[in-house]
């Protein structure tokens, strides 16, 4: 009798017992599901970029000679009036413009030493690590040559300068030049002649 009474309880205790068990291992599994949900939304591996419409556009440099269709002498007249439009002084002694010579004396297009020395990295290249800039200038030779009666090749080269100083004296330093400040003329250059500017139109982004 007391071993069938002690059977009764252990069974009735293991079925206590496991469903304990069962009620633990319910309830610890919702709080770990209520644990790991995590918001749903579109992560930036899957977000999808625009880099056309509204990207600034850029294009190559100018050929430098560059040919236009013009006569010499209208073509020397339009290269002056570009000059004066860009508030560039000629150099008269120094031009020949019977030869299709044009020197210009220099022009300043940048002053302050926080500004001067990103301004004349993109005009000239510099190699002087221990300059301290505080002023840099350009002066351009342009060139016109007769190919016929039309057709004439203009080529443009400038000697950028920078204003450099030790803190007891400064100098003017002459750099080579990046080709900026050519490719700007010879673009105005295009554009008074023919009509068409050669920089592309900029995308107007969507309000």
């Amino acid at each position: 009798m007391r071993s069938f009474t002690g059977q009764i309880l252990l069974i009735l205790l293991s079925l206590t017992f496991a469903y304990g068990q069962k009620g633990i291992d319910t309830q610890t599994q919702k709080i770990k599901d209520e644990g790991n949900k995590v918001t749903s939304r579109t992560t930036d591996v899957s977000r999808s970029f625009d880099w056309g419409k509204g990207k600034t556009r850029v294009r190559e440099r100018l050929e430098n000679p560059y040919k236009l269709n013009s006569r010499r002498d209208v073509l020397l007249e339009t290269i002056s009036e570009v000059l004066r439009e860009k508030r560039i002084v000629i150099d008269e002694a120094a031009s020949r413009p019977k030869d299709g010579i044009i020197v210009t004396q220099p022009f300043v297009f940048v002053k302050g030493p926080v500004t001067t020395v990103s301004e004349l990295g993109r005009y000239g290249v510099l190699g002087y690590d221990d300059a301290a800039w505080s002023r840099a200038q350009y002066s351009l030779t342009i060139e016109v040559q007769s190919i016929d009666g039309i057709q004439n090749k203009i080529s443009v080269i400038a000697k950028v300068e920078g204003r450099a100083g030790n803190g007891l004296s400064s100098e003017w330093r002459t750099v080579p030049s990046s080709g900026l400040a050519e490719d700007e003329f010879l673009a105005k250059l295009v554009e008074m002649v023919t009509g068409t500017s050669p920089d592309p139109t900029q995308d107007q982004p969507d309000n």
